[in-house]
């Protein structure tokens, strides 16, 4: 439990995190990749390079202290973060690495006039409560996938069933399990993930599940990403028959049962996850409207699929937008970005619906403000940046 000095020695920090906390979360992060190897495969690299991980760390450092006081507030940020590490198999003994690696950070940026013996000893407390609560919320979880029907800890062989092309970047590999015992059902919009071994170097990887998993086998969809090394391989490596090792489903993005009328929007592979939770909601009488946002009909994955549903349930509406006409593929239903005037055209009348969305950060952003503007409330609006999960962050 932490101290009443404690507490007041971190919200104390908050301004130094909100000016430098980036800066400070670089330097942890290029500390404990180059002196812990043994946590790399929990990170992509991509992500990395581009800034986006320690950006989301310390993000979520800076939502830490702001509400240390009242941690309930953190609300989705907890949850996904466990969710992210149990589908990457974060374990108890990462902990302490990371732990170190941070208060040195702290010490190391600030420097000792900032970063005295009292800011560090409320830092260490602080990061121990953090780290205490993910490992047992962790740990509950690890314990029911594990007893759960079809369910497993770690990883488990499974075999390549099949893959197809969906669209000029985009294909679909199908796993069945290699003990050809049952597997662990998934909610839709779940992913699941990957220990890749390329060139000797264990990566590890979250895709999101593309289809039910209620026919013994997952199926993901995977967008081959330029100079992607785990995209590249599975497009180009990966192929039928050969073996792959899974992590149980995992991921707090899924389809919530209501009453209310589901808008799923998607933009690029941001599909995906879309898929799964279109299956489920047609079980139901449920109206559902399908919007989807790609380049152009080349890159374009599952059209026929999804309108061979359209025409055989008369409840989901579906539309699509390209942002260019590739004048061989067929023609969408707009052509352009999707506009706050067209998305208001597609939506049902009431806004009282259920909006789910998920697509690159520009499109988040766009659809974000689009749905406000429209008069669809945030609590009816569910989002997550789409892409491979990068752990601890």
């Amino acid at each position: 439990m932490l101290s009443v000095q404690d507490r007041a020695i971190i919200k104390s920090t908050v301004p130094l995190l909100e000016s430098g906390g980036e800066a400070l979360i670089t330097h942890f992060y290029r500390m404990m990749l180059s002196e812990y190897p043994e946590v790399r495969p929990l990170f992509n690299q991509a992500h990395q390079a581009s800034g986006d991980q320690p950006r989301a760390l310390a993000n979520g450092v800076l939502m830490y202290a702001r509400h240390i006081d009242q941690l309930d507030q953190l609300g989705d940020l907890v949850a996904k973060i466990i969710n992210k590490h149990v589908a990457l198999q974060i374990l108890p003994e990462h902990y302490p690495i990371v732990g170190t690696c941070l208060l040195r950070a702290i010490s190391e940026v600030l420097g000792e006039e900032i970063a005295t013996p009292e800011v560090m000893s409320a830092w260490g407390a602080a990061y121990g409560q953090l780290a205490e609560i993910l490992i047992g919320a962790e740990t509950a979880i690890y314990d029911q996938k594990e007893q759960a029907v079809g369910g497993w800890r770690g990883a488990r062989e499974f075999i390549v069933a099949a893959r197809v092309e969906e669209s000029a970047e985009i294909t679909s590999f199908y796993f069945e399990p290699a003990d050809k015992g049952p597997i662990l059902a998934a909610e839709p919009g779940q992913y699941i993930g990957m220990k890749l071994i390329l060139d000797g170097e264990e990566i590890r990887r979250n895709y999101s599940l593309s289809a039910l998993a209620n026919k013994g086998q997952y199926r993901i969809s995977v967008k081959r990403e330029p100079g992607g090394r785990a995209s590249n391989y599975l497009h180009d490596q990966l192929h039928v028959g050969a073996s792959i090792q899974l992590f149980p489903p995992s991921g707090e993005f899924t389809l919530t049962a209501s009453d209310k009328p589901l808008v799923l929007i998607s933009g690029g592979v941001g599909i995906t996850p879309t898929l799964a939770m279109l299956e489920a909601a047609l079980e139901t009488e449920r109206p559902v409207h399908f919007i989807h946002c790609a380049r152009n009909g080349s890159v374009h994955a599952f059209r026929d699929w999804i309108d061979g549903l359209a025409a055989r349930h008369p409840q989901l509406k579906r539309f699509y937008c390209y942002a260019e006409d590739d004048g061989v593929s067929p023609a969408a239903d707009k052509v352009g970005l999707l506009s706050e005037e067209q998305l208001g055209e597609w939506l049902p009348a009431e806004r009282d619906v259920d909006a789910y969305f998920l697509g690159p950060k520009g499109f988040m952003g766009a659809i974000k403000r689009h749905l406000k503007a429209l008069g669809v409330p945030e609590k009816q609006s569910r989002y997550e940046f789409f892409g491979p999960a990068a752990a601890l962050e």
